[in-house]
């Protein structure tokens, strides 16, 4: 029997730190920083791959395993069949008794219910103030780097090496370019 731990974060600037020091006890630990709404992540795979009979996972956070109801119930279901239990350490679930699973389906389904509640009220409050004049979104940072950007290309500079040195895609180069 193992105790794999699994720790994620969504994007490059967070960190994994308090995840690892709570899955510290773990045999083992796969970690990532990808996306919670992308179902298909190379170490959750790799994790689900790995465990075997008996084995727990043990996760910090729901949602650092699953974004909605639906996968997580996928997740637990592919565990089951392996007989593999899942713990959520802030939620003191454990998917070994029934009870446990009851209540990780209760909670997925609220958590994911919250987040679409959450959304709904973003984009409600982004609407109100565009209204408003208040919102207009993202500048296009490309588009204010277009005079630098030409006479960049005018010295002979690489592609590439433009769109390093702005900090925008080289698709965005040969925009500004085409305009």
């Amino acid at each position: 029997m193992a105790v794999v731990g699994y720790a994620r974060v969504s994007s490059a600037g967070q960190k994994l730190d308090v995840q690892l020091e709570a899955l510290a006890h773990c045999d083992k630990i796969f970690m990532e920083k990808e996306s919670g709404a992308i179902f298909q992540r190379k170490e959750l795979e790799r994790m689900l791959e790995f465990v075997r009979e008996g084995d727990i996972v043990k996760v910090t956070k729901l949602c650092r395993l699953a974004r909605n109801t639906k996968h997580l119930l996928e997740i637990v279901d592919y565990l089951d069949k392996k007989k593999v239990s899942l713990s959520i350490l802030n939620l003191g679930i454990d998917t070994s008794s029934p009870t446990g699973r009851l209540m990780l389906t209760m909670i997925g389904a609220i958590a994911a219910f919250e987040r679409e509640l959450l959304l709904e009220r973003q984009a409600e409050g982004i609407a109100i103030a565009k209204k408003k004049g208040k919102y207009k979104g993202r500048k296009p940072i490309a588009t204010i780097k277009k005079i630098e950007v030409r006479k960049l290309v005018e010295t002979g500079l690489d592609i590439a090496a433009i769109a390093k040195k702005f900090s925008i895609s080289i698709s965005s180069v040969y925009r500004i370019l085409k305009d």
